[in-house]
């Protein structure tokens, strides 16, 4: 039935039939998206809501007029249930970014794509709001008290309760409203894509195309920052994020002047609450309607959700609790577990060998401390370790060891860093000197104490020569 309601479209516009006709992939909606091939090829879309239909129809045809990168339709159905529109080729910027996703590691290419695309946002917003009328926006116009506690109670029915986690319902709801007071004190007359992200933007000679805006309505511009940049598998580090937030902000201002300080304190209430509909929609897509990409995109939301916690909501005392409970649901830290970063530190005596790194990652950082001044040549060292004060006082007021070890610091940092925005489970560091008990035990103690401090991960503290084994647990 489709197939033929969309060659009759495709004859009706060209002239002759396709020459085939082929379903692709569908998305998250209930729309339907066929490629018919021939000259020329074209896209067309079945959809079974005749006031979302509507509102894209109408929405792309202003768009274009505003030159936004939006698809051509070149003909529509006498029902409007079936129309066919320019072919932007197949290539998503969530494809597009891939080897990034996976790696936390973007490539220049990737980089540019991703700019291109968030400096792109504040024209969608402002000059395509221009001249439009929002009443054909479907199922609201603009973003609205109501429009926020649906989507609130979206996530509490569909995600939450599905999880089984026990909460007081009455002070869940007594939040919802205050975090909807605090969103709505940031209306404009902007236009709100809603559900900007790369698996909706499309990628056509180097340049991004918007699709699957017909969800948008009028609201506040920070709504769709939080999409993009906060987009669960995205997997955006947090150095790349902050690059494209100061992307946008700049673009920004050619629409109207900003004061980051508030920009950026009102931006993170909407990244929960983006955070907290997605996973309202993963819950209903996959654990209602067994969808496995929403069900597979569940940990990513999570990890968004627990670091988004580390700074306080005080707007928000009682649903930070649940959130922070859900975090820490077994289902949750098991899958959290197997990506968490633990470091092995080490001192060893260069005489009984170089460590080996039982992990199987083939090794890390070996830091050679024979070059500092040794607290072993004197016969009032000997007794002690680095552990001791008398070490520590002598290594400390000689002054090489601490120039050594900010070197040090400096190249762990960046590994630890960088392993924990890749998800990489183990990196070993260690230190060596002629004995293994001055030197390199001073210096592995104080880089463990500093990684567990500054990062908050698990590093695992080995003094091989003295038999001393301690860990410090993940603050995380």
């Amino acid at each position: 039935m489709i197939d033929e309601e969309l060659r009759k479209l495709y004859l009706e516009y060209v002239g002759h039939a396709p020459e085939d006709i082929v379903e692709m992939p569908s998305s998250g909606s209930n729309r339907r998206y066929f490629r018919l091939t021939g000259n020329p090829t074209l896209i067309g879309v079945s959809g079974e809501s005749l006031e979302e239909n509507n509102a894209f129809l109408y929405m792309a045809k202003h768009f274009r007029e505003k030159g936004l990168p939006v698809p051509e339709v070149f003909i529509v159905s006498e029902n409007r249930m079936f129309y066919l529109q320019e072919d932007l080729g197949n290539t998503l910027l969530f494809d597009a970014i891939e080897k990034g996703r996976k790696t936390s590691v973007f490539s220049e290419e990737e980089k540019i794509l991703l700019r291109k695309t968030i400096r792109l946002l504040p024209a969608v917003q402002f000059a395509g709001a221009d001249g439009m009328d929002f009443s054909f926006c479907h199922p609201q116009p603009e973003f609205n008290d109501r429009s926020i506690l649906w989507d609130l109670n979206y996530f509490k029915y569909c995600f939450l309760k599905a999880t089984g986690l026990d909460f007081q319902e009455n002070k869940l709801e007594d939040d919802f409203q205050r975090m909807k007071d605090v969103l709505l004190r940031s209306q404009s007359a902007t236009f709100m894509y809603r559900d900007f992200q790369s698996r909706n933007v499309m990628i056509k000679d180097g340049e991004p195309w918007l699709i699957d805006f017909q969800g948008g309505r009028k609201g506040p511009f920070y709504y769709d920052v939080a999409s993009f940049l906060w987009q669960a598998k995205a997997n955006y580090p947090t150095s790349l994020r902050e690059e494209l937030l100061n992307e946008y902000v700049d673009a920004l201002k050619k629409y109207k002047p900003i004061d980051e300080e508030y920009f950026r304190a009102q931006l993170k209430h909407f990244v929960l609450f983006r955070t907290m509909q997605v996973l309202g929609a993963y819950g209903f897509r996959g654990y209602f309607e067994k969808k496995p990409h929403f069900i597979q995109s569940v940990p990513f939301a999570i990890e968004n959700l627990r670091q988004l916690l580390a700074d306080d909501y005080p707007e928000y005392p009682y649903l930070c609790k649940v959130l922070r409970d859900l975090t820490n649901m077994k289902q949750f830290t098991d899958e959290l577990q197997k990506k968490r970063l633990i470091v092995k530190v080490m001192s060893f005596a260069y005489k009984k060998g170089i460590p080996e790194d039982t992990s199987g990652n083939g090794g890390g950082f070996v830091f050679d401390c024979r070059a500092v001044n040794n607290p072993g040549k004197y016969d009032r060292y000997k007794p002690f370790t680095g552990l001791d004060a008398p070490v520590i006082k002598f290594l400390e007021e000689d002054g090489e060891i601490t120039t050594f070890l900010k070197h040090a610091y400096e190249l762990v940092d960046a590994s630890v860093k960088r392993y924990m925005e890749r998800g990489f489970t183990h990196l070993s560091v260690c230190f060596g000197c002629t004995g293994g008990q001055h030197r390199s035990v001073y210096c592995a103690q104080h880089l463990s104490e500093h990684l567990n401090q500054k990062f908050g991960v698990e590093v695992n503290l080995v003094h091989r020569e003295q038999n001393i084994e301690q860990t410090f647990k993940n603050r995380n």
